[in-house]
């Protein structure tokens, strides 16, 4: 029995030792999204939905700059200007988002239909906030697109820049709606409250959140 005892209290000692696991973490990462598979499975979704894209050979450039994974998306169900890389991980949401929730949003409150979405681009090799010093912006690795304007079938142009505070309540509440549904499917929402470097666009990118602002 003492033999025992000793024993028991070793095993005891030495789970004591041991690192705890933090509850819910994983013990490894996951699959990076350039991992072929799920790059795989995400073209195969974009097929599904209907949305027409070119796949982009893999880029690296200086500075960590890369566009790999990515696609240039040809017809998502409304014209989009401006559009290049993009990481197949953010295309996807990106689509539904341009496909449901804008449209949504349209005939919600402003009764009408987006026919053409502006963007100011997405992939550009530069750091946060274009500011020296900072780290690299997720537009630096295609992970990023701005969303600036919107056109309507009656003519109307919306802005970000003009409507966000703008005088035409509803055009506030579309751009809100847009906003918030943006927030459900991106890691990380930049409007115009986020600060003044974003007071005439939306940033949407699938980097380290949750952050909606």
């Amino acid at each position: 029995m003492r033999i025992l005892a000793l024993l028991l209290l070793a095993l005891f000692l030495a789970s004591c030792g041991s690192s705890p696991r933090a509850p819910g973490r994983p013990t490894q990462a996951g699959p990076s999204p350039d991992d072929p598979r799920i790059l795989r499975q995400c073209l195969g979704n974009l097929s599904a939905l209907g949305v027409s894209y070119q796949s982009l050979p893999d880029r690296q450039f200086p500075n960590g700059c890369s566009a790999t994974g990515s696609v240039k998306l040809v017809a998502v169900g409304i014209p989009v200007t401006n559009l290049g890389a993009l990481k197949c991980g953010l295309a996807l949401p990106f689509s539904l988002w341009v496909r449901e929730s804008v449209q949504q949003a349209a005939r919600a409150w402003l009764d009408g239909y987006v026919t053409k979405m502006e963007s100011f681009g997405t992939f550009a090799c530069r750091p946060v906030n274009n500011q020296a010093g900072n780290r690299l912006s997720e537009h630096g690795r295609a992970n990023a697109v701005d969303i600036a304007a919107f056109q309507l079938a009656d003519g109307r142009r919306i802005t970000v820049k003009e409507g966000w505070n703008g005088p035409d309540a509803n055009v506030r509440r579309f751009l809100r709606a847009i906003h918030g549904s943006a927030c459900r499917r991106f890691n990380v929402v930049l409007g115009p409250d986020a600060n003044a470097l974003h007071h005439d666009h939306l940033h949407f990118d699938m980097g380290r959140g949750p952050y909606c602002r």
